[in-house]
């Protein structure tokens, strides 16, 4: 008796990965100006159900001419369009009032509106009991007390605590300051 099995070959199932670099391209072809909005979601769409490879292939054939050259000019134009930024905050920290880091104590220095905080904030972004700036030996540890507009260190919200040290920005609530450690003292 002879079987009527007969072998089917699937093919092989598409990757993650394969998925992803055609999303890369999809987008970069997008951001270049290579395909409208509309076109970059129905590719976007077709490469997420895509089942075969040559699929993938078919849906990024016209954008993958640049290659390593074009990569190269976008990431230059990338970082020259940064620049501006970059002025703007060395122009803003250096306009921010100073706020004199502490001489090493035993107790940390409150930051908040509170009345009996080291350092008291009157602004209405500030919380009562805000933040607090210890000493660790030679570091500076900026810890935010659960404050309701938060506490920032080079416009990055500080999550828990974070090492501070001389020139940071730092910024209460919509209070910011640049820290500044104090100058040496004649010697004792």
């Amino acid at each position: 008796m002879t079987s009527s099995f007969e072998s089917h070959t699937y093919p092989a199932r598409l990757s993650d990965a394969q998925r992803d670099r055609v999303l890369g391209v999809l987008r970069d072809g997008a951001a270049q100006g290579k395909l409208s909005h509309d076109t970059f979601l129905r590719r976007m769409e077709l490469a997420l159900t895509a089942r075969r490879s040559e699929e993938l292939a078919a849906l990024t054939s016209d954008l993958e001419s640049g290659g390593r050259w074009t990569r190269r000019l976008f990431r230059a134009v990338g970082g020259v369009s940064a620049f501006p930024a970059g002025v703007r905050r060395a122009w803003q920290s250096e306009r921010l009032p100073k706020l004199l880091l502490p001489v090493p104590g035993p107790h940390p220095l409150r930051i908040g509106r509170d009345p009996g905080n080291g350092l008291r904030l009157s602004h209405e972004t500030v919380s009562r009991l805000h933040a607090e700036l210890t000493a660790h030996g030679s570091r500076w540890i900026l810890r935010d007390l659960g404050s309701t507009n938060g506490t920032c260190v080079n416009g990055q919200r500080v999550i828990g605590a974070a090492a501070v040290r001389d020139g940071d920005q730092v910024s209460f609530g919509r209070m910011a300051f640049r820290l500044s450690a104090p100058l040496p003292g004649p010697p004792a």
